[in-house]
């Protein structure tokens, strides 16, 4: 099935030809989770904060569908 990723902050260095915050096609089995995106890109877990399925907060045992839109984003800090 074909995924629509984008990469938020420091995380877009997991896809430096892409942008951060631009689409990009991850094809994935069915029943693939947002675990298995996250393997796949090989983003260490420790580094994602917050993923997002189609505008809602997912967790990373989420059952993705065919053509959804899965947003990544890292910690944020500040002061």
């Amino acid at each position: 099935m074909q995924i629509n990723v984008k990469l938020f902050a420091t995380l877009q260095r997991y896809k430096p030809e892409v942008f951060a915050g631009e689409v990009f096609v991850v094809e994935l089995p069915e029943k693939s989770t947002l675990a298995d995106i996250v393997k796949y890109l090989q983003i260490r877990a420790n580094e994602v904060k917050v993923m997002f399925v189609n505008g809602r907060a997912r967790a990373e045992l989420y059952r993705l569908q065919d053509g959804d839109e899965v947003g990544i984003f890292p910690p944020v800090g500040g002061g």
